[in-house]
């Protein structure tokens, strides 16, 4: 699985950066000395000295920011010596209650980044849970999965996917929760859950989404959320036989997934929609499947709205049927990868939702006997 925390590895000018910051409050210190020695008295710069282990508490550990106003005060007892009526007193005593508050907050500080870090462990797990790693070959099927969180510092959020082998063949769910926060995330995992043990048991999809649906229900009224009718999910629901025979598709409300087939893309848009999870009782649960030929070297990507709905700075939607005919026949994963960087530099490094896709490639004979080679 690609996910944001494995793509941004590869900015190591913020790490540089943050590095040259926690110089800052040396440089500082520096700074007011040299101004102190070589400015007339009357400007009494050495006054300012106190801003360096405040400073310093943001960035550095209790000890250090200690020595540093310890420094501080050695420098403006220096300073003494050699120019008189600096209000010598009043500054040493600044310096000094300004080094203890400063050390308190970086030890409040440290305390809190820890519980943080704790925090971010939990979610690493919960993520790990609610979108494992999927297996990079079911049975003839490629497949490699992509999850990006719109917030730098997110873990999990609304978007959903999974896939599974089943004795009814592949069979695959990517879905989109109405809104954010733990509330999404429950019912995210509600899905999820149920998903994986209808997909075993259910001979069909109808049979899948409807039990979706019971879910949804069921959860909704269990964690009710503040706003009622946002309490929705969007999902699709393919199977692929193993048989070799034309794949189906469940679409509630979902954007469309783009098949590949000898170099043309096609939006496989339903034939009739369906009605979202939790909005049956709405507007009516008719559900409606749809085959579609997914033959050996076709390409299938499944998708969320934060892919499509991608906006540059004019406004303009990511143009993903454009962007993926221009894509030669690459594996599931190098598509994924071109995928991500495409929706960087078409939003300018900003993705204002979640992403999660799903690249699917069926094996041809060759590369069916090419695993079997190596196995």
């Amino acid at each position: 699985m690609i996910t944001s925390a494995r793509l941004r590895r590869r900015r190591p000018a913020y790490s540089g950066r943050w590095e040259a910051a926690r110089l800052s409050p040396v440089v500082l210190t520096v700074l007011i000395a040299v101004l102190a020695f070589s400015t007339p008295r009357e400007i009494a710069i050495s006054r300012l000295l106190p801003a360096a282990p405040a400073l310093a508490a943001a960035m550095w550990p209790v000890l250090p920011t200690v020595l540093l106003g310890a420094f501080c005060l050695l420098l403006m007892t220096v300073l003494s010596l050699f120019y008189t009526d600096l209000g010598t007193q009043y500054t040493s005593a600044a310096i000094v209650a300004v080094t203890l508050a400063a050390a308190y907050g970086s030890h409040v500080r440290l305390q809190r980044e820890e519980i943080l870090f704790q925090v971010r462990l939990v979610a690493d797990a919960a993520q790990k849970v609610l979108l494992r790693p999927m297996p990079r070959r079911i049975e003839d099927v490629e497949i490699e999965s992509l999850y990006l969180a719109a917030q730098e510092q997110a873990r999990i959020g609304g978007d959903f996917y999974e896939a599974i082998g089943t004795p009814h063949g592949v069979r695959l769910l990517i879905g989109d929760v109405r809104g954010k926060g733990l509330s999404a995330v429950g019912v995210a995992s509600a899905v999820i859950s149920c998903f994986r043990e209808a997909a075993y048991d259910e001979p069909d999809l109808l049979g899948i989404i409807r039990r979706l649906e019971a879910t949804v229900t069921r959860h909704s009224a269990v964690f009710p959320a503040q706003d009622q009718p946002e309490h929705f999910a969007t999902a699709l629901l393919a199977e692929i036989p193993s048989d070799g025979g034309d794949m189906r598709l469940l679409n509630c409300g979902h954007p469309p997934p783009l098949i590949a087939h000898c170099g043309k893309v096609r939006v496989l848009e339903p034939a009739v929609p369906s009605p979202p999870l939790n909005l049956a009782a709405l507007i009516g649960d008719r559900y409606w499947v749809d085959s579609v030929a997914f033959a050996p070297g076709d390409q299938l990507l499944l998708y969320t709205d934060g892919v499509s709905e991608a906006r540059d700075h004019g406004g303009q939607f990511f143009p993903l049927p454009d962007w993926m005919q221009r894509q030669g026949l690459e594996q599931p994963r190098e598509l994924l990868v071109q995928l991500h960087r495409a929706l960087l530099r078409h939003s300018g490094g900003r993705l204002d939702d979640d992403i999660a896709a799903l690249a699917l490639r069926r094996s041809d004979a060759q590369d069916r006997g090419a695993v079997g080679v190596e196995g």
